[in-house]
Protein backbone atom coordinates (compact mmCIF):
# COMPACT_ATOMS: atom_id res chain seq x y z
CA UNK A 1 0.00 0.00 0.00
CA UNK A 2 1.22 3.50 -0.88
CA UNK A 3 0.46 6.50 1.32
CA UNK A 4 0.37 10.25 0.82
CA UNK A 5 0.88 12.68 3.70
CA UNK A 6 -1.12 15.92 3.40
CA UNK A 7 -0.66 19.00 5.57
CA UNK A 8 -3.60 21.40 5.67
CA UNK A 9 -2.11 24.77 6.65
CA UNK A 10 -5.05 26.55 8.24
CA UNK A 11 -5.23 30.04 9.70
CA UNK A 12 -5.06 28.94 13.33
CA UNK A 13 -4.01 25.27 13.06
CA UNK A 14 -2.10 22.82 10.87
CA UNK A 15 -3.72 19.44 10.32
CA UNK A 16 -1.61 16.61 8.92
CA UNK A 17 -3.34 13.51 7.54
CA UNK A 18 -2.15 10.22 6.09
CA UNK A 19 -4.26 8.75 3.25
CA UNK A 20 -3.76 5.51 1.38
CA UNK A 21 -3.93 5.26 -2.42
CA UNK A 22 -7.67 4.52 -2.19
CA UNK A 23 -8.27 7.85 -0.49
CA UNK A 24 -8.89 6.27 2.92
CA UNK A 25 -7.78 8.23 5.97
CA UNK A 26 -5.46 6.18 8.19
CA UNK A 27 -4.44 8.79 10.78
CA UNK A 28 -4.18 12.50 11.46
CA UNK A 29 -3.19 15.14 13.99
CA UNK A 30 -4.08 18.81 14.41
CA UNK A 31 -1.93 21.41 16.14
CA UNK A 32 -3.17 24.92 16.94
CA UNK A 33 -1.00 28.03 17.02
CA UNK A 34 -1.50 31.69 17.89
CA UNK A 35 -1.56 34.75 15.65
CA UNK A 36 0.11 37.92 16.89
CA UNK A 37 -1.72 41.24 16.48
CA UNK A 38 0.47 44.15 17.58
CA UNK A 39 -1.95 46.73 16.21
CA UNK A 40 -5.61 46.75 15.13
CA UNK A 41 -5.92 44.95 11.81
CA UNK A 42 -2.47 43.35 12.01
CA UNK A 43 -1.94 39.57 11.94
CA UNK A 44 1.53 38.02 12.03
CA UNK A 45 3.16 34.65 12.75
CA UNK A 46 6.86 33.89 13.19
CA UNK A 47 8.27 31.39 10.71
CA UNK A 48 9.56 29.33 13.64
CA UNK A 49 5.97 28.93 14.84
CA UNK A 50 4.92 27.60 11.45
CA UNK A 51 7.88 25.21 11.34
CA UNK A 52 7.22 23.89 14.85
CA UNK A 53 3.53 23.41 14.06
CA UNK A 54 4.37 21.65 10.77
CA UNK A 55 6.77 19.24 12.50
CA UNK A 56 4.43 18.47 15.37
CA UNK A 57 1.42 17.86 13.12
CA UNK A 58 3.18 15.46 10.75
CA UNK A 59 4.79 13.61 13.67
CA UNK A 60 1.37 13.19 15.25
CA UNK A 61 -0.22 12.07 11.99
CA UNK A 62 2.44 9.43 11.33
CA UNK A 63 2.08 8.14 14.88
CA UNK A 64 -1.72 8.08 14.56
CA UNK A 65 -1.56 6.22 11.25
CA UNK A 66 1.12 3.76 12.37
CA UNK A 67 2.71 4.08 8.95
CA UNK A 68 6.52 4.06 8.59
CA UNK A 69 7.94 7.07 6.78
CA UNK A 70 9.39 4.74 4.14
CA UNK A 71 5.82 3.96 2.98
CA UNK A 72 5.01 7.64 2.39
CA UNK A 73 5.49 8.19 -1.33
CA UNK A 74 4.60 11.87 -1.34
CA UNK A 75 3.91 14.83 0.92
CA UNK A 76 1.50 17.48 -0.30
CA UNK A 77 -0.01 20.69 1.05
CA UNK A 78 -3.30 22.54 1.27
CA UNK A 79 -2.40 26.12 2.14
CA UNK A 80 -4.10 29.30 3.28
CA UNK A 81 -3.80 31.97 0.62
CA UNK A 82 -2.16 35.40 0.81
CA UNK A 83 0.04 34.68 3.85
CA UNK A 84 3.40 36.07 2.76
CA UNK A 85 6.97 35.51 3.93
CA UNK A 86 9.99 37.66 3.06
CA UNK A 87 13.43 36.00 2.88
CA UNK A 88 16.94 37.44 2.71
CA UNK A 89 19.87 36.26 0.58
CA UNK A 90 20.51 33.40 3.04
CA UNK A 91 16.84 32.36 2.76
CA UNK A 92 16.14 33.38 6.35
CA UNK A 93 12.93 35.21 7.20
CA UNK A 94 13.46 38.96 7.55
CA UNK A 95 10.36 39.47 9.68
CA UNK A 96 7.26 37.57 10.83
CA UNK A 97 4.96 36.33 8.08
CA UNK A 98 2.07 38.66 7.25
CA UNK A 99 -1.05 36.49 7.56
CA UNK A 100 -3.76 36.56 4.90
CA UNK A 101 -6.32 38.34 7.11
CA UNK A 102 -3.92 41.18 7.98
CA UNK A 103 -5.54 44.34 6.60
CA UNK A 104 -2.99 47.02 7.45
CA UNK A 105 -2.37 47.68 3.75
CA UNK A 106 -5.72 49.30 2.98
CA UNK A 107 -4.14 52.55 1.78
CA UNK A 108 -1.67 50.64 -0.38
CA UNK A 109 -4.50 48.64 -1.97
CA UNK A 110 -6.17 51.92 -2.85
CA UNK A 111 -2.94 53.18 -4.41
CA UNK A 112 -2.80 50.07 -6.60
CA UNK A 113 -6.36 50.70 -7.76
CA UNK A 114 -5.61 54.39 -8.38
CA UNK A 115 -2.62 53.42 -10.52
CA UNK A 116 -4.18 50.68 -12.64
CA UNK A 117 -7.95 51.03 -12.24
CA UNK A 118 -10.29 48.28 -11.13
CA UNK A 119 -11.16 47.29 -14.71
CA UNK A 120 -7.52 46.60 -15.64
CA UNK A 121 -6.91 44.75 -12.38
CA UNK A 122 -9.90 42.50 -12.92
CA UNK A 123 -9.02 41.89 -16.57
CA UNK A 124 -5.46 40.86 -15.71
CA UNK A 125 -5.94 39.03 -12.41
CA UNK A 126 -9.60 38.07 -12.01
CA UNK A 127 -9.64 39.97 -8.71
CA UNK A 128 -12.12 42.72 -7.90
CA UNK A 129 -12.00 45.91 -5.90
CA UNK A 130 -9.38 47.13 -3.45
CA UNK A 131 -8.33 44.60 -0.85
CA UNK A 132 -5.75 45.01 1.87
CA UNK A 133 -5.10 41.26 2.08
CA UNK A 134 -3.47 41.11 -1.37
CA UNK A 135 0.20 40.14 -1.11
CA UNK A 136 0.85 42.95 -3.60
CA UNK A 137 -0.64 45.49 -1.20
CA UNK A 138 1.41 44.02 1.65
CA UNK A 139 4.59 44.31 -0.41
CA UNK A 140 3.81 47.95 -1.15
CA UNK A 141 3.17 48.59 2.57
CA UNK A 142 6.51 47.03 3.39
CA UNK A 143 8.30 49.21 0.83
CA UNK A 144 6.79 52.33 2.41
CA UNK A 145 6.98 51.42 6.11
CA UNK A 146 9.88 48.99 6.56
CA UNK A 147 12.46 50.16 4.04
CA UNK A 148 15.32 48.36 5.77
CA UNK A 149 13.50 45.05 5.44
CA UNK A 150 12.28 45.73 1.91
CA UNK A 151 15.81 46.47 0.70
CA UNK A 152 17.06 43.06 1.87
CA UNK A 153 14.34 40.95 0.24
CA UNK A 154 15.72 38.12 -1.87
CA UNK A 155 12.57 36.02 -2.10
CA UNK A 156 8.84 36.62 -1.57
CA UNK A 157 6.97 33.39 -1.00
CA UNK A 158 3.66 32.11 0.28
CA UNK A 159 3.20 29.34 2.81
CA UNK A 160 3.20 26.13 0.76
CA UNK A 161 5.99 27.51 -1.40
CA UNK A 162 8.02 28.19 1.75
CA UNK A 163 7.65 24.63 3.00
CA UNK A 164 8.25 23.32 -0.51
CA UNK A 165 11.60 25.13 -0.34
CA UNK A 166 12.41 23.83 3.14
CA UNK A 167 11.72 20.27 1.99
CA UNK A 168 13.34 20.30 -1.48
CA UNK A 169 15.52 23.41 -1.73
CA UNK A 170 13.45 24.59 -4.72
CA UNK A 171 11.40 27.79 -4.86
CA UNK A 172 8.04 27.18 -6.56
CA UNK A 173 4.45 28.35 -6.17
CA UNK A 174 1.28 27.11 -7.78
CA UNK A 175 -0.99 29.51 -9.60
CA UNK A 176 -4.02 28.74 -7.46
CA UNK A 177 -2.15 30.48 -4.58
CA UNK A 178 -0.90 33.26 -6.83
CA UNK A 179 -4.42 34.10 -8.04
CA UNK A 180 -4.94 36.61 -5.26
CA UNK A 181 -1.41 37.99 -5.23
CA UNK A 182 -2.44 40.79 -7.66
CA UNK A 183 0.83 40.33 -9.58
CA UNK A 184 -0.21 37.11 -11.38
CA UNK A 185 -2.06 37.19 -14.72
CA UNK A 186 -5.10 34.91 -14.96
CA UNK A 187 -4.93 34.88 -18.78
CA UNK A 188 -1.24 34.05 -19.28
CA UNK A 189 -0.65 32.36 -15.90
CA UNK A 190 2.57 34.32 -15.66
CA UNK A 191 3.62 37.28 -13.52
CA UNK A 192 2.11 40.64 -14.45
CA UNK A 193 5.21 42.66 -15.24
CA UNK A 194 3.60 46.10 -15.00
CA UNK A 195 2.45 45.32 -11.48
CA UNK A 196 5.88 44.04 -10.47
CA UNK A 197 7.40 47.29 -11.68
CA UNK A 198 4.93 49.34 -9.66
CA UNK A 199 5.59 47.29 -6.51
CA UNK A 200 9.32 47.67 -6.95
CA UNK A 201 10.10 43.96 -7.21
CA UNK A 202 11.28 41.65 -10.00
CA UNK A 203 10.53 38.10 -11.09
CA UNK A 204 13.87 36.83 -9.69
CA UNK A 205 12.51 37.59 -6.22
CA UNK A 206 9.48 35.37 -6.91
CA UNK A 207 9.19 31.57 -7.15
CA UNK A 208 8.76 29.55 -10.31
CA UNK A 209 5.09 29.27 -11.28
CA UNK A 210 3.77 25.69 -11.47
CA UNK A 211 0.34 24.08 -11.84
CA UNK A 212 -1.54 22.90 -8.72
CA UNK A 213 -0.26 19.56 -7.46
CA UNK A 214 3.01 19.68 -9.41
CA UNK A 215 5.73 17.39 -8.04
CA UNK A 216 8.45 19.98 -7.44
CA UNK A 217 11.18 17.66 -6.15
CA UNK A 218 12.17 15.24 -3.44
CA UNK A 219 12.88 15.65 0.27
CA UNK A 220 16.56 16.34 0.87
CA UNK A 221 18.70 14.53 3.44
CA UNK A 222 18.81 17.67 5.58
CA UNK A 223 15.03 18.17 5.45
CA UNK A 224 14.42 14.48 6.18
CA UNK A 225 16.45 14.75 9.38
CA UNK A 226 14.75 17.98 10.43
CA UNK A 227 11.15 16.96 9.74
CA UNK A 228 11.29 13.24 10.51
CA UNK A 229 10.59 12.12 6.95
CA UNK A 230 12.39 9.93 4.44
CA UNK A 231 14.87 11.43 2.02
CA UNK A 232 13.77 10.99 -1.58
CA UNK A 233 10.05 11.27 -0.79
CA UNK A 234 8.32 13.24 -3.52
CA UNK A 235 6.95 16.69 -2.68
CA UNK A 236 3.80 18.09 -4.30
CA UNK A 237 3.26 21.84 -4.14
CA UNK A 238 -0.43 21.16 -3.48
CA UNK A 239 -2.81 24.09 -3.89
CA UNK A 240 -4.71 26.79 -2.06
CA UNK A 241 -7.03 25.33 0.58
CA UNK A 242 -10.06 26.65 -1.31
CA UNK A 243 -9.24 24.48 -4.30
CA UNK A 244 -8.25 21.48 -2.20
CA UNK A 245 -11.40 21.64 -0.09
CA UNK A 246 -13.58 21.88 -3.18
CA UNK A 247 -11.94 18.82 -4.73
CA UNK A 248 -12.13 16.93 -1.44
CA UNK A 249 -15.91 17.39 -1.29
CA UNK A 250 -16.56 16.50 -4.94
CA UNK A 251 -16.81 20.06 -6.25
CA UNK A 252 -14.91 19.37 -9.46
CA UNK A 253 -17.47 20.32 -12.08
CA UNK A 254 -19.31 23.57 -12.92
CA UNK A 255 -22.54 24.31 -11.04
CA UNK A 256 -21.64 22.83 -7.66
CA UNK A 257 -21.39 25.22 -4.70
CA UNK A 258 -19.23 24.28 -1.72
CA UNK A 259 -18.37 26.15 1.45
CA UNK A 260 -15.91 25.82 4.28
CA UNK A 261 -16.56 27.20 7.73
CA UNK A 262 -13.13 27.03 9.29
CA UNK A 263 -11.36 30.04 10.74
CA UNK A 264 -12.47 31.72 7.53
CA UNK A 265 -15.75 31.22 5.69
CA UNK A 266 -14.95 30.42 2.07
CA UNK A 267 -17.18 29.46 -0.85
CA UNK A 268 -16.26 27.97 -4.21
CA UNK A 269 -18.02 27.42 -7.54
CA UNK A 270 -16.25 25.87 -10.55
CA UNK A 271 -16.43 27.22 -14.11
CA UNK A 272 -15.02 26.17 -17.49
CA UNK A 273 -13.57 29.59 -18.22
CA UNK A 274 -12.70 32.81 -16.39
CA UNK A 275 -15.89 34.57 -15.24
CA UNK A 276 -15.37 38.28 -14.59
CA UNK A 277 -18.13 39.74 -12.44
CA UNK A 278 -19.37 43.00 -14.07
CA UNK A 279 -20.36 44.21 -10.60
CA UNK A 280 -16.82 43.49 -9.44
CA UNK A 281 -17.88 41.62 -6.34
CA UNK A 282 -16.91 37.95 -6.85
CA UNK A 283 -13.29 37.23 -7.80
CA UNK A 284 -12.17 34.45 -10.15
CA UNK A 285 -9.27 32.07 -9.47
CA UNK A 286 -7.41 29.23 -11.15
CA UNK A 287 -8.93 25.82 -10.47
CA UNK A 288 -7.22 22.49 -9.74
CA UNK A 289 -7.96 20.73 -13.02
CA UNK A 290 -6.41 21.93 -16.29
CA UNK A 291 -8.56 24.64 -17.90
CA UNK A 292 -10.86 25.04 -14.89
CA UNK A 293 -11.50 28.20 -12.90
CA UNK A 294 -13.20 29.02 -9.63
CA UNK A 295 -15.47 31.77 -8.32
CA UNK A 296 -14.64 32.42 -4.70
CA UNK A 297 -15.83 34.48 -1.77
CA UNK A 298 -14.39 34.73 1.72
CA UNK A 299 -15.09 36.21 5.15
CA UNK A 300 -14.23 35.61 8.78
CA UNK A 301 -16.33 32.62 9.85
CA UNK A 302 -15.46 30.07 12.52
CA UNK A 303 -12.89 32.54 13.79
CA UNK A 304 -15.79 34.44 15.38
CA UNK A 305 -16.90 31.30 17.24
CA UNK A 306 -13.36 30.51 18.35
CA UNK A 307 -12.92 34.09 19.60
CA UNK A 308 -16.17 33.75 21.56
CA UNK A 309 -15.09 30.42 23.01
CA UNK A 310 -11.65 31.68 24.04
CA UNK A 311 -12.81 35.00 25.47
CA UNK A 312 -16.10 34.13 27.20
CA UNK A 313 -16.46 30.36 27.56
CA UNK A 314 -13.92 29.39 30.19
CA UNK A 315 -16.54 27.25 31.92
CA UNK A 316 -17.01 25.15 28.78
CA UNK A 317 -13.25 24.95 28.25
CA UNK A 318 -12.79 23.74 31.84
CA UNK A 319 -15.51 21.13 31.38
CA UNK A 320 -13.78 19.93 28.23
CA UNK A 321 -10.55 19.46 30.20
CA UNK A 322 -12.40 17.61 32.95
CA UNK A 323 -14.80 15.48 30.92
CA UNK A 324 -13.44 15.45 27.39
CA UNK A 325 -16.67 16.91 26.01
CA UNK A 326 -15.77 19.46 23.34
CA UNK A 327 -16.47 23.09 24.26
CA UNK A 328 -18.04 23.71 20.84
CA UNK A 329 -20.43 20.79 21.37
CA UNK A 330 -21.46 22.35 24.68
CA UNK A 331 -22.16 25.64 22.91
CA UNK A 332 -24.21 23.75 20.32
CA UNK A 333 -26.39 22.34 23.07
CA UNK A 334 -27.23 25.68 24.66
CA UNK A 335 -27.65 27.34 21.25
CA UNK A 336 -30.12 24.64 20.15
CA UNK A 337 -32.46 25.75 22.95
CA UNK A 338 -32.70 29.26 21.46
CA UNK A 339 -35.38 30.01 18.84
CA UNK A 340 -34.52 30.95 15.27
CA UNK A 341 -33.60 34.63 15.10
CA UNK A 342 -31.97 34.59 18.56
CA UNK A 343 -34.74 36.80 19.95
CA UNK A 344 -33.68 39.80 17.89
CA UNK A 345 -29.90 39.62 18.40
CA UNK A 346 -28.17 40.47 15.12
CA UNK A 347 -24.41 40.07 14.71
CA UNK A 348 -22.00 41.20 12.03
CA UNK A 349 -19.19 38.61 12.35
CA UNK A 350 -16.45 40.67 10.69
CA UNK A 351 -13.54 40.58 13.12
CA UNK A 352 -11.07 41.39 10.33
CA UNK A 353 -13.05 43.13 7.59
CA UNK A 354 -15.74 41.70 5.31
CA UNK A 355 -15.28 39.93 1.98
CA UNK A 356 -17.26 39.87 -1.27
CA UNK A 357 -19.98 40.57 -2.15
CA UNK A 358 -19.98 43.01 0.80
CA UNK A 359 -16.29 43.83 0.46
CA UNK A 360 -15.12 46.30 3.10
CA UNK A 361 -11.70 45.86 4.77
CA UNK A 362 -12.78 48.38 7.42
CA UNK A 363 -15.74 46.32 8.64
CA UNK A 364 -15.74 45.18 12.24
CA UNK A 365 -17.84 42.83 14.35
CA UNK A 366 -21.08 44.32 15.68
CA UNK A 367 -23.62 43.07 18.24
CA UNK A 368 -26.98 44.75 17.71
CA UNK A 369 -30.16 44.33 19.76
CA UNK A 370 -28.56 42.92 22.93
CA UNK A 371 -30.83 42.95 25.98
CA UNK A 372 -30.63 41.74 29.56
CA UNK A 373 -32.62 38.68 28.48
CA UNK A 374 -29.94 37.45 26.08
CA UNK A 375 -27.81 34.55 27.29
CA UNK A 376 -24.63 32.77 26.31
CA UNK A 377 -26.75 30.46 24.16
CA UNK A 378 -28.27 33.42 22.33
CA UNK A 379 -24.86 34.74 21.41
CA UNK A 380 -23.64 31.33 20.23
CA UNK A 381 -26.70 30.87 17.99
CA UNK A 382 -26.56 34.44 16.72
CA UNK A 383 -22.93 33.90 15.65
CA UNK A 384 -23.97 30.79 13.73
CA UNK A 385 -26.84 32.68 12.11
CA UNK A 386 -24.62 35.62 11.19
CA UNK A 387 -22.15 33.35 9.37
CA UNK A 388 -25.07 31.67 7.58
CA UNK A 389 -26.30 35.08 6.41
CA UNK A 390 -22.84 35.87 5.04
CA UNK A 391 -23.01 32.53 3.19
CA UNK A 392 -26.38 33.57 1.74
CA UNK A 393 -24.83 36.83 0.52
CA UNK A 394 -22.11 34.82 -1.23
CA UNK A 395 -24.70 32.70 -3.00
CA UNK A 396 -26.57 35.84 -4.06
CA UNK A 397 -23.34 37.14 -5.60
CA UNK A 398 -22.70 33.94 -7.56
CA UNK A 399 -26.27 33.70 -8.82
CA UNK A 400 -26.10 37.29 -10.05
CA UNK A 401 -23.51 36.01 -12.58
CA UNK A 402 -25.96 33.52 -14.03
CA UNK A 403 -24.50 30.55 -12.13
CA UNK A 404 -27.26 28.28 -10.84
CA UNK A 405 -26.95 26.99 -7.28
CA UNK A 406 -29.21 24.14 -6.16
CA UNK A 407 -27.24 22.72 -3.23
CA UNK A 408 -24.43 23.44 -0.81
CA UNK A 409 -21.67 21.00 0.08
CA UNK A 410 -20.25 21.91 3.47
CA UNK A 411 -16.96 20.90 5.06
CA UNK A 412 -14.32 21.90 7.61
CA UNK A 413 -14.86 22.54 11.33
CA UNK A 414 -18.34 24.06 11.04
CA UNK A 415 -19.60 20.91 9.31
CA UNK A 416 -19.23 19.03 12.60
CA UNK A 417 -22.18 20.97 14.02
CA UNK A 418 -25.53 19.62 12.84
CA UNK A 419 -27.18 22.70 14.33
CA UNK A 420 -24.99 25.07 12.31
CA UNK A 421 -25.56 23.08 9.11
CA UNK A 422 -29.34 23.19 9.65
CA UNK A 423 -29.16 26.95 10.24
CA UNK A 424 -27.27 27.32 6.94
CA UNK A 425 -29.99 25.37 5.15
CA UNK A 426 -32.74 27.44 6.78
CA UNK A 427 -31.08 30.80 6.06
CA UNK A 428 -30.11 30.06 2.45
CA UNK A 429 -33.22 28.06 1.57
CA UNK A 430 -31.02 25.35 0.00
CA UNK A 431 -30.27 21.77 0.99
CA UNK A 432 -26.89 21.39 2.67
CA UNK A 433 -24.82 18.22 2.31
CA UNK A 434 -21.81 17.01 4.25
CA UNK A 435 -19.48 14.26 3.08
CA UNK A 436 -17.57 11.49 4.78
CA UNK A 437 -14.12 12.84 5.63
CA UNK A 438 -15.51 16.39 5.47
CA UNK A 439 -13.27 17.33 8.39
CA UNK A 440 -10.32 16.30 6.23
CA UNK A 441 -11.63 17.64 2.91
CA UNK A 442 -8.67 19.95 2.29
CA UNK A 443 -6.15 17.23 2.98
CA UNK A 444 -8.10 14.71 0.89
CA UNK A 445 -8.37 17.17 -1.98
CA UNK A 446 -4.63 17.84 -1.84
CA UNK A 447 -4.05 14.08 -1.97
CA UNK A 448 -6.32 13.66 -5.00
CA UNK A 449 -4.58 16.53 -6.82
CA UNK A 450 -1.12 15.16 -5.97
CA UNK A 451 -2.20 11.59 -6.76
CA UNK A 452 -3.37 12.64 -10.20
CA UNK A 453 0.06 14.16 -10.82
CA UNK A 454 1.65 10.92 -9.58
CA UNK A 455 -0.49 8.84 -11.96
CA UNK A 456 -2.56 7.12 -9.27
CA UNK A 457 -5.71 8.53 -10.91
CA UNK A 458 -6.14 9.59 -14.53
CA UNK A 459 -7.94 12.82 -13.63
CA UNK A 460 -9.15 14.80 -10.65
CA UNK A 461 -12.73 14.04 -11.69
CA UNK A 462 -11.98 10.31 -11.66
CA UNK A 463 -10.40 10.57 -8.23
CA UNK A 464 -13.37 12.50 -6.86
CA UNK A 465 -15.97 10.16 -8.33
CA UNK A 466 -14.27 7.12 -6.81
CA UNK A 467 -13.65 8.56 -3.34
CA UNK A 468 -16.16 11.24 -2.26
CA UNK A 469 -19.41 10.08 -0.64
CA UNK A 470 -22.34 12.08 0.82
CA UNK A 471 -22.84 11.64 4.55
CA UNK A 472 -25.69 13.89 5.78
CA UNK A 473 -28.35 16.08 4.18
CA UNK A 474 -30.07 19.07 5.83
CA UNK A 475 -33.37 20.27 4.35
CA UNK A 476 -34.55 23.89 4.89
CA UNK A 477 -37.24 24.24 7.56
CA UNK A 478 -39.88 26.47 5.97
CA UNK A 479 -41.20 27.43 9.41
CA UNK A 480 -38.09 29.56 9.84
CA UNK A 481 -38.28 31.18 6.41
CA UNK A 482 -39.96 34.43 7.50
CA UNK A 483 -37.67 34.84 10.51
CA UNK A 484 -34.53 34.42 8.46
CA UNK A 485 -35.73 36.57 5.58
CA UNK A 486 -36.05 39.38 8.11
CA UNK A 487 -32.61 38.58 9.56
CA UNK A 488 -31.08 38.83 6.08
CA UNK A 489 -32.67 42.23 5.55
CA UNK A 490 -31.57 43.40 9.00
CA UNK A 491 -28.02 42.27 8.24
CA UNK A 492 -27.92 44.18 4.95
CA UNK A 493 -29.37 47.30 6.59
CA UNK A 494 -26.91 47.13 9.47
CA UNK A 495 -23.94 46.68 7.11
CA UNK A 496 -25.03 49.75 5.16
CA UNK A 497 -25.73 51.90 8.19
CA UNK A 498 -22.41 51.02 9.85
CA UNK A 499 -20.23 52.06 6.90
CA UNK A 500 -19.65 55.61 8.17
CA UNK A 501 -18.74 54.24 11.60
CA UNK A 502 -16.28 51.70 10.15
CA UNK A 503 -14.54 54.33 8.03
Amino acid sequence: MRYILAVDMGTTAFKASVFDENGMLTGNASVEYDISSKHAGWAEVDAETYIFTFKKSISGALKSAGVPVSDIICITMSAQGETTLFLDSRNSCLRPAVVWLDNRAGCEAEKIVEKFGIEAIQKNTGQTGADAIWPGAKILWLSENERDVFGKISKIIQLNGYFGFLLTGKFAEDDSLLGSSIYWNINTREYWQEMLDFLGINSKQLPEIVAPGTIIGEITEQAAAEFGLAAGTKVSIGAIDLVCGAVGTGNVRPGIFSESTGSALCSMTMTDEPVLDPNRQIPCYCGAAPGKFMLHSYATGGMMMRWYRDMFCQLEISREEETGKNAYDQLDEIASEIPAGSDGLVILPHLQGSGPPDLNPDSRAVFCGMTIAHTKGHIARAIMESVAVVLKRMIDGVESLGVSVDRIISYSGGAKSDLWEQIKADVTGLPVYTTFNDEDACGLGAVMIAGTNLGIWNSIEEASDSIVRINKKFIPDEQNRETYDKLIQDYKLLMNQMKPVFS
